[in-house]
């Protein structure tokens, strides 16, 4: 009973929305919110082998708090991109589409086609229960609608191709279906969307993907993501405006600047911006960035934590790592993962991200803005420094060790116990401060200064690869 009592509650408030004070930032269930995790590869939905309620649970034990998942317009088959225990590669018969299966044999997996002109209710049923576990949790869903076929392999899987569906809808090439170029494809994408928001109008705990890496070989038109964008907003049009989800747009893997903001968009996400230099080059968007894709760079865990310690340090708002250890049968993140697998993900990761999310909750980050010159020297070769702070106020700072690769744009971490001088820019005051260990969460040094103003020395504790530092005016 206190469960469903705390569901009524969160259906009935308002959505997850731009922070009204700073609109960097979200504002979710009254508070300030950057959205930190490390979650599963997209598939908790539409594969029936995957036990979402467990995994919701894994992420709110480790008090992480969003989540990425697609609809089940995009699946992947067992050998995509080398991934073992794929969540977005289900077993054929344990796929569930927003479509049902007719009893017409002859789909490209080997079972029956679906019908594109109804819909599978319990799909929708588990999508909605989906969204509930998440709601109770505190679990933001970024929930993503479409997604490229990146080879034959997905878009021989997909319902919307013409061998799979009883309509002969998708009798066109995989670079075709997202460009606006068959009237009858965009009617079944436009009906979907349509049917989902109608589904999920009252959680407060969602924000719409128009399409995940639609820059891929060009195969979505930006009319076509305008267009879906429209549909979004026109489906919520009748709701109060408290309720009406943000839409997010992955802008491009690394960084870049956005040319031509949608004004239906709010969150502008990035694959892979690291170092996170997508988040400067937008910041006159005044709208939240996100990395809400890594992964792709081998499987230690401290490659994974300097990212994220750096983007939401950079003044991001979203930060998403693609963790391998989540599979089905192992949904609290206990898969133990082969040597080939593109990424990595661990219990250990997770809880560091915590640390994380954590620290970010201590300061008052919606006054900060990003502070690239504050400290003024002082980094060992190689290393990296991102603070942000109030003048005079309060400041954020994280140290890393490390150095740049030449062959990708990655950070390496140096392991060396050491203690660093730093010259940082700071104004005059009185202040209290407190170096994080980012691996434990303990606070390993603190102390007072008291200063004049202009340039100021502070020394680390000894530490290895990273670690954050918290100060604040007495």
């Amino acid at each position: 009973m206190i469960r469903f009592a705390s569901l009524l509650s969160v259906t009935a408030a308002a959505a997850i929305r731009l922070h009204p004070d700073n609109p960097h930032y979200f504002e979710f269930r009254g508070r300030p919110t950057v959205l930190v995790t490390s979650g599963e590869h997209y598939g908790a939905i539409l594969n029936l082998d995957f036990d979402y309620k467990r995994y919701l649970r894994t992420l709110a034990a480790d008090r992480l708090n969003l989540t990425r998942a697609f609809v089940g317009t995009y699946r992947e088959g067992p050998e995509s991109f080398g991934i073992t225990a794929n969540t977005l590669a289900p077993v054929h018969e344990r796929f569930i589409a927003p479509w049902p299966r007719t009893d017409v044999l002859g789909a490209l997996d080997g079972l029956t086609k679906f019908d594109l002109t109804r819909w599978n209710e319990t799909y929708f049923a588990r999508l909605k229960d989906f969204m509930k576990e998440a709601a109770v949790r505190g679990v933001v869903v970024e929930l993503t609608l479409f997604c490229p076929f990146y080879h034959d392999e997905m878009w021989n899987l997909s319902p919307l191709h013409a061998g799979n569906n009883v309509n002969a809808i998708g009798k066109c090439k995989r670079e075709q279906v997202f460009t606006m170029q068959h009237p009858e494809m965009q009617r079944v994408q436009d009906a979907l969307v349509k049917k989902i928001v109608a589904e999920l109008r009252e959680f407060d705990n969602l924000m719409y993907e128009i399409s995940n890496e639609p820059y891929i070989n060009n195969m979505i038109t930006a009319d076509w993501e305008r267009h879906i964008a429209a549909v979004i907003v026109e489906a919520e049009a009748s709701l109060p405006a408290r309720q009406r989800h943000l839409i997010t747009q992955n802008i491009a893997n690394g960084s870049q600047k956005v040319a031509d903001p949608n004004p239906h968009v709010s969150v502008f996400n990035f694959h892979y911006s690291r170092p996170p230099e997508s988040v400067a080059l937008n910041r006159d968007l005044s709208r939240p960035i996100g990395c809400n894709e890594t992964g792709g760079d081998g499987q230690t865990d401290v490659t994974y934590r300097v990212q994220g310690w750096e983007f939401i340090l950079a003044g991001g708002a979203l930060f998403n790592n693609l963790d391998f250890s989540f599979s089905p049968g192992r949904e609290d993140g206990t898969y133990s993962y082969a040597a080939k697998q593109p990424g990595g993900g661990s219990v250990v990761l997770r809880k560091q991200l915590r640390i994380l999310r954590d620290f970010m909750d201590s300061i008052d980050f919606v006054r900060m803005t990003p502070i690239p010159a504050f400290v003024q020297s002082g980094l060992p070769e190689g290393s990296s420094a991102w603070a942000m702070g109030t003048p005079a106020k309060a400041y954020a700072l994280y140290l890393h060790h490390g150095k740049q690769r030449k062959d990708r744009p990655i950070q390496l971490v140096d392991a060396t116990p050491k203690a660093t001088q730093l010259t940082v820019d700071l104004p005059a005051g009185e202040y209290a401060i407190e170096w994080v260990d980012t691996k434990t969460g303990k606070v390993t040094k603190q102390g007072r200064i008291s200063h004049k103003g202009g340039m100021r020395e502070i020394i680390s504790p000894q530490h290895t690869e990273d670690i954050a530092l918290r100060m604040n005016a007495r």
